[in-house]
């Protein structure tokens, strides 16, 4: 049995993409690919998508074992983890995000929120966004 995949993937979604694939054997071909779909969903990320499935069976003709092949294409969650375990070049480059979004306009920022969010004093943000325009200053314009 030969298996092809050709797969087209966007960089643009906010997610992990991942392609399984497993094989089971049973006593007749809805048996095996009983299976095969079990063992995939185990192997599956918490929360995935599944975007494609293809399930194919073939039986070898000296055992007359039947064979179940599935694959498996998904989107899974992106692994999040609060604000406040950030360390602080993470922070800064989160920061330095939604400034970007903003056109660098560190008013249009609430500070006490922000700082309550990383669980850090407000000037310690302060003191994050002052680097980030001076960073931003050094750089050559593209």
């Amino acid at each position: 049995m030969n298996l092809t995949i050709t797969l087209l993937l966007d960089p643009r979604g906010n997610a992990r993409k991942g392609v399984l694939a497993d094989y089971a054997h049973g006593k007749s071909k809805e048996d095996a690919i009983q299976k095969a779909l079990e063992k995939l969903n185990t192997l599956l990320p918490e929360g995935a998508q599944v975007l494609d499935f293809e399930v194919g069976t073939y039986t070898t003709p000296v055992t007359r074992r039947t064979y179940a092949v599935g694959v498996i294409v998904y989107n899974a969650p992106l692994e999040t983890r609060p604000f406040n375990e950030y360390q602080l070049k993470e922070r800064r480059e989160l920061l330095a995000k939604v400034l970007k979004s903003f056109n660098y306009n560190p008013k249009v920022l609430n500070i006490s929120e922000i700082a309550r969010m990383f669980g850090v004093s407000r000037d310690s943000i302060y003191y994050d966004i002052e680097q980030i325009l001076k960073e931003r200053k050094k750089r050559p314009i593209r």
